[in-house]
């Protein structure tokens, strides 16, 4: 009998354990944020915080077809309402946790000057320009939405070449791929790009705000946990980090529904 129960209480204490952890499905340009939001959470309550970082629109289909997904952190409102209006949110958990920016990226060395601004690129030492894929990321969607409004794409259509999400974008960029890129200012700010090159923001009056919005997932398998960790980005100090990444904080209110 004391062997049956230490069994239960064993295989009790693992199932808690195990329910005390979540996926979180995040947006690329949260790559260089996210990793210490997750570690201070899980210093903080003892949960478990798995971050996947991807392409928006591919987390989007990937939940849509049952993916084990507690949290998704989008880099648009657009997909988080979608899911919203086809029931697969946890109700009333939407939020808009920022606002992105894009920038001009070159690396060091480049003769193009990115404060000049979207019209350098025409340059004939400019050969390819990185963007995300703009059929399923928001940044890539701005990306050419810049470019349109500036009257820029069909001369400069031909120079760009696609990363899956805005973190392969910058990949591009930073590996020599490609000679500039119209990236993330979040991943611009990170280390790594912010030694490797420099940037000039975009007007954002040149693209459609890229408010970002969180959501639970009706799916999720710890609710608590999902809840715990949403709560956990709203607060102060976790706002100040992602503003020292650029991020501003977008207006709550009547453009969630």
């Amino acid at each position: 009998m004391k062997k049956y129960l230490l069994v239960v209480i064993l295989f009790c204490g693992s199932a808690l354990a195990a329910a005390q952890q979540i996926v979180v499905a995040a947006a690329s340009d949260l790559s260089s944020v996210f990793p210490e939001v997750a570690a201070r959470f899980e210093q903080e309550t003892g949960r478990k915080v798995t971050v996947n970082f991807g392409s928006s629109g591919q987390f989007l289909l990937q939940i849509e077809n049952g993916a084990p997904i507690d949290v998704f952190f989008s880099a648009d409102l657009q997909y988080p309402q979608r899911l919203e209006y086809e029931g697969l949110t946890q109700p009333g958990s939407l939020y808009k946790y920022a606002v992105g920016k894009l920038v001009l990226y070159v690396p060091n060395g480049s003769a193009v000057d990115p404060s000049q601004g979207l019209r350098a690129l025409l340059s004939p030492r400019v050969h390819k320009i990185a963007i995300a894929n703009p059929q399923h990321a928001p940044y890539g969607r701005a990306a050419v939405e810049a470019l349109k409004n500036q009257g820029l794409y069909d001369a400069l259509q031909g120079k760009l070449v696609l990363g899956e999400n805005i973190s392969q974008a910058a990949q591009f960029v930073q590996s020599g791929s490609a000679d500039a890129g119209i990236l993330a200012l979040a991943l611009a700010l990170g280390p790594a790009m912010r030694s490797a090159g420099h940037f000039a923001e975009l007007p954002t009056s040149s693209y459609t705000p890229l408010e970002q919005a969180a959501v639970i997932l009706k799916s999720s398998r710890d609710k608590a946990t999902a809840a715990l960790f949403l709560d956990y980005v709203r607060r102060p100090e976790i706002v100040s980090l992602l503003a020292h990444y650029g991020f501003t904080r977008p207006t709550q209110g009547a453009s969630l529904k």
